[in-house]
């Protein structure tokens, strides 16, 4: 098992940067896929960004490519989510998530949807003012 905490949210005014950091227990973070989700008010938790275990693939949403930069460092088990040019639309908690590739692998997961990892952080407000 692995508890993740995330930190780094905040109220930002629109145009302004934050740098989300999620933190890992446990000694085997480097067999996990980690990715962050976002759950805006009255909207389904939705797909953000994700790496790989060595951290040399990663995906982003539309909505934040070119903009949100994720990025991990397996020595001290964090993974983090570099926000840039923030918008009023990227209001939102922002969930750290994780799969155990050595308890189970699938190479059909893709890693975008919810239901393709098995930890999840408590989130972090994200609220960007117009």
């Amino acid at each position: 098992q692995v508890q993740l905490i995330e930190s780094g949210g905040g109220l930002v005014q629109a145009g302004d940067s934050l740098r989300l950091s999620c933190a890992a227990s446990g000694r085997t973070f480097s067999n996990y896929v980690m990715g962050w989700f976002r759950q805006a008010p009255g909207k389904e938790r939705e797909f953000v960004t994700a790496i790989s275990r060595g951290g040399i693939n990663t995906n982003y949403a539309d909505s934040v490519k070119g903009r949100f930069t994720i990025s991990r460092d397996n020595a001290k088990n964090t993974v983090h989510l570099q926000m840039n040019s923030l918008k009023p639309e990227d209001t939102a908690v922002y969930y750290c998530a994780a799969r155990n590739t050595v308890v189970y692998y699938s190479a059909r997961y893709d890693y975008t949807s919810e239901d393709q990892y098995d930890y999840w952080g408590q989130g972090t407000q994200v609220t960007v003012s117009s």
